[in-house]
């Protein structure tokens, strides 16, 4: 069995624009919770917003990204977004936005024009996932994931099931591209059953609880809001919902990239050389603009 190494309280919520009010989880500006190749996690708990009779929608104006990859997962609401390499679209309830930044991208990211007038509840997942240096600077690209195309799972014993966003399980394939080899799971284990899963042994192997409580291995216990990080070394791991409400939760797991890591806000690059060229080419116009 893969023991679990520490669990992890959420960080207090702050707002990200006026349109996502997050718990981080994991930053690869703070301390090392052993996620490579995963750079950071938002949580966006579940939320009501009221109506939105303002003009503008709430959300995240243009900002830009450079040498990494931005995942959002959508459980409740809508948000719409745009890039400067023309992708754009709404990710709706259980579709994955998966947005290459690469050699740099510009986007905005808003609650859709029908979130913001009907209002209710809002939750979503903001991943930032690692490239390689030797992918840094592939051209800027988006992946939309909707919710009908991303496979699922069932777990053995009718114990639940798996949506497989990116990686394989159970010999079937994620619906992502990626770079580099890893698990994007998000899960979903029944009241009064357990499951066991498994990754490589080469993976990193980390896991978010959104809903419920659930006990690893028989022993230790995390709950909504939780993140628990794994010891890097055995497979499998046993999972038991406790209590009578159903678990949710997402497995991240993948090889580690194990470079150099420099981040300064919306770039993460391997070295300061190269954060500043990030910076020379956003103010030189090289991201590009949206349409």
């Amino acid at each position: 069995m893969r023991q679990v190494r520490e669990i992890y309280r959420a960080n207090s919520r702050h707002w990200v624009g006026d349109g996502f009010w997050v718990q981080p989880l994991f930053s690869h500006m703070g301390e090392d919770r052993g996620t490579d190749p995963f750079l950071m996690l938002d949580y966006a708990a579940p939320y009501n917003f009221a109506p939105n009779e303002r003009r503008h929608p709430r959300g995240v104006g243009q900002h830009p990204h450079k040498g990494f990859e931005t995942v959002t997962i959508a459980y409740h609401g809508e948000v719409a977004h745009r890039d400067s390499a023309g992708g754009g679209g709404v990710i709706k309830e259980g579709d994955v936005q998966w947005m290459t930044a690469g050699a740099g991208i510009i986007h905005e990211e808003f609650h859709s024009e029908a979130f913001s007038q009907s209002g209710g509840l809002f939750e979503m997942v903001q991943l930032w996932v690692n490239l390689p240096a030797k992918d840094k600077n592939v051209p800027a690209h988006y992946q939309h994931l909707a919710k009908e195309n991303i496979p699922v799972v069932a777990l053995a014993d009718d114990a639940g099931h798996v949506r497989l966003i990116a990686g394989e399980y159970a010999g079937v394939a994620g619906a992502a591209r990626t770079y580099t080899e890893m698990n994007v799971w998000d899960g979903v284990l029944k009241a009064g059953h357990e499951a066991v899963l498994a990754v490589p042994e080469s993976h990193t192997l980390s896991l978010v609880v959104l809903r419920g409580r659930v006990r690893f291995n028989g022993k230790e216990e995390a709950a909504a809001g939780q993140l628990v990080g794994f010891e890097h070394s055995g497979g499998e791991v046993q999972l038991a919902a406790v209590g009578d409400e159903e678990v949710k939760f997402l497995l991240l797991s993948g090889v580690p990239i194990a470079e150099p890591v420099v981040g300064y806000g919306p770039f993460v690059m391997n070295s300061a050389e190269e954060i500043h060229q990030a910076i020379n080419d956003f103010n030189s116009g090289r991201f590009g603009q949206i349409a």
